[in-house]
């Protein structure tokens, strides 16, 4: 895995799948497969800092997905897939509950909404990624990184 970078540079079209899998919703499996999946990502030329929002990003949406989307039940599945290729790092976490609308979520940073307790991990999660989107009525987000540019800024920001 560590020359995936390198053969997506030499293969543009070319994109690599990092991680494929589904967990059960079960809160208790949470870090040890965030774990699993951030060991993945420091084998590939990603910096520490992006690793580090990565990771964050990705529990987030874990977790809302196992919480809120599959409201606990460990007989519906959360699937996460990880893709990279030479310009950016996709992650896809998908749920199999009723969905929301996540075009109405609360401002967190609104004085009404300061002092909840949620409610802030899709808006972290919008001002990390470069690009998020969501599909199936809410049910899977899609959450785009980009790789720095020769010039040392992303692409474009969401």
């Amino acid at each position: 895995m560590v020359n995936v970078l390198q053969q997506a540079q030499n293969n543009p079209m070319a994109s690599t799948i990092i991680l494929n899998e589904t967990i059960p919703s079960k809160m208790a499996l949470v870090p040890d497969f965030i774990s699993s999946a951030v060991e993945k990502l420091r084998l590939l030329p990603v910096k520490e800092n992006d690793i580090f929002n990565i990771k964050f990003c990705l529990h987030e949406a874990v977790v809302n997905a196992v919480k809120h989307g599959n409201k606990l039940n460990s007989a519906l599945g959360v699937h996460v897939l990880i893709k990279i290729d030479k310009s950016q790092l996709t992650l896809e976490v998908s749920d199999q509950g009723e969905g929301f609308d996540y075009r109405v979520l609360p401002d967190p940073t609104t004085p009404e909404n300061i002092m909840q307790h949620q409610g802030r991990g899709i808006y972290l999660i919008r001002k990390i990624m470069n690009d998020v989107k969501f599909f199936s009525k809410g049910r899977t987000i899609k959450m785009i990184k980009l790789f720095e540019s020769k010039g040392g800024e992303s692409e474009h920001k969401n």
